[in-house]
């Protein structure tokens, strides 16, 4: 048999392909001598599921593990925004997922359909023409999910994201811009539209994020000689009347009060409007000109989703206790892309966290291999055992176990916690190492752009290298900086 996770955030494609199909090598002879279990996803939920069955299948031969991912490393998101903070680097919180499934087969690729009938997903790998069918004989959807702009206007053209390694670093390196273009401004207005970050979203990500942002832009200020902290102006934009709504009124309270003596400007009950990438409309009527604004929103399940012919509630897919899909035998849901019952709480359904997907990893590589072998399924039941947030330099609040907590002692349960549960040792150290280092040293500020180098024809701009340099020699081609 032969695990398969696959995540895919792109399109799908329904209809005949004009590239030809390329069937992956001895893929017949591995349906005729094996069974394949394919689960769609690389994030907590699919690369944890593949963790646990190859530690179950462990020496049995006739069951493989494949994994299908974008990335070919799993991202510890709860550290994201440490990142975009410059408090840990982008290699640290990542872990290859050839080093963390060392017996799964692993495959980088984009999922662009899957056909249910005939048990076969085909997958497109960037740069290659060809696409791979892979069939299954049990399927796990953890595809995950993206970010939703609802439909904002400006938003989707403008505004960027929290919720890949790559959305981290390119937040870290505009809120650097922020402070490299406001420096050299003349302009007063231009110079504090510049100068103004907006982070819409009070949840978690949000929270964390202008958190983190807000310290790197105020401690980096010192740098830069014609600029000080009264020209920075942050804002965190939310709909809810409190933030941080999913750890109660008192600590939403005590996060609010503490960002706001750090220089952080909340606006409550008020949704962004729109964004035409220079002003930022919020639904009172306020308008902020900024050159810059982060979306933390909302997510939706990838479009991959819609086209799943099963039970859905708000766009992700329906599954029972057992982390099965009604109606399609042999396929199994699980993460931010399905509604999974919550068996503590009647009526309700699983949050979308870190530690609900693990833990239904565990469930459901457990009911795959009891399938297989005819045994009884085990239902997922998981309490929440807390909630934790960092609110800026050693400040957080946390819900353990039904205890708050606030400050200093929140902010260290935060870092203590999310460190053990970072996978890889490697990682873990490196990690530990930045933030001993953070406690001596100011943030770096060096812009991490991943753009190509410039290049040139050396036979061809040989001309235009002569013309430029006699208009250089020429005095009335010399530009002049007061």
């Amino acid at each position: 048999m032969a695990v398969l996770i696959v995540e895919s955030a792109g399109f799908i494609c329904s209809g005949s392909h004009p590239a030809p199909t390329l069937r992956f090598e001895n893929d017949m002879e591995a349906s005729a001598n094996k069974k394949r279990i394919l689960i769609l996803g690389g994030g907590f939920a699919g690369a944890y599921t593949a963790l646990y069955l190859q530690k179950l299948l462990s020496g049995t031969p006739d069951i493989e593990v494949m994994v299908v991912a974008q990335e070919n490393f799993i991202l510890f998101t709860p550290m994201l925004h440490e990142v975009a903070g410059s408090d840990a680097a982008a290699t640290d919180v990542v872990q290859p997922l050839r080093k963390m499934l060392r017996r799964t087969s692993i495959l980088i690729g984009d999922v662009e359909s899957i056909d249910f009938e005939k048990k076969q997903v085909r997958v497109h790998q960037s740069n290659l023409v060809n696409r791979r069918d892979v069939t299954y004989d049990q399927l796990v959807l953890a595809l995950g999910s993206v970010t939703n702009f609802y439909g904002t206007p400006g938003i989707e053209e403008y505004a960027l994201t929290m919720k890949t390694l790559g959305d981290a670093l390119v937040v870290r390196n505009r809120a650097i811009d922020v402070l490299e273009l406001a420096d050299s401004e003349p302009d007063e207005a231009q110079r504090r539209a510049m100068m103004t970050v907006v982070v819409a979203g009070g949840g978690f990500a949000g929270v964390e994020t202008v958190g983190a942002v807000n310290d790197l832009l105020r401690e980096a200020l010192k740098l830069y000689n014609n600029l000080n902290e009264d020209m920075l102006r942050m804002v965190l934009v939310d709909a809810g009347q409190i933030i941080l709504p999913e750890l109660g009124e008192s600590l939403g309270l005590y996060a609010e009060k503490q960002l706001s003596r750090r220089g952080v400007e909340i606006h409550l009950n008020t949704a962004v409007k729109s964004y035409d990438g220079k002003e930022v409309v919020l639904s009172d009527g306020t308008r902020i000109p900024s050159r810059m604004i982060v979306w933390t929103a909302g997510i939706t399940p990838v479009p991959i989703v819609a086209t799943t012919p099963c039970a859905k509630e708000r766009g992700h897919i329906v599954g029972n206790e057992f982390l099965q899909v009604p109606g399609l035998p042999g396929a199994w849901a699980l993460g931010d892309c399905a509604i999974v019952p919550d068996l503590t709480r009647p009526g309700k359904s699983c949050p979308p966290t870190a530690q609900h997907a693990t833990r239904q990893a565990k469930v459901l590589a457990h009911n795959i291999v009891a399938a297989i072998n005819g045994q009884p399924l085990r239902p997922f039941k998981f309490k929440t055992l807390g909630l934790l947030a960092t609110i800026g330099r050693r400040t957080g609040v946390a819900e353990i176990m039904g205890i708050q907590f606030s400050g200093i002692i929140a902010w260290w349960f935060w870092r203590a916690i999310y460190l053990s549960k970072l996978p890889g040792l490697r990682n873990k150290v490196r990690v530990a190492l930045d933030w001993a280092l953070d406690l001596c040293f100011s943030k770096d500020i060096v812009q991490l752009r991943a753009l190509p180098t410039p290049t040139m024809s050396g036979r061809e701009a040989l001309p235009a290298l002569l013309v430029n340099e006699k208009a250089c020699s020429s005095p009335e081609h010399t530009e002049k900086i007061a």
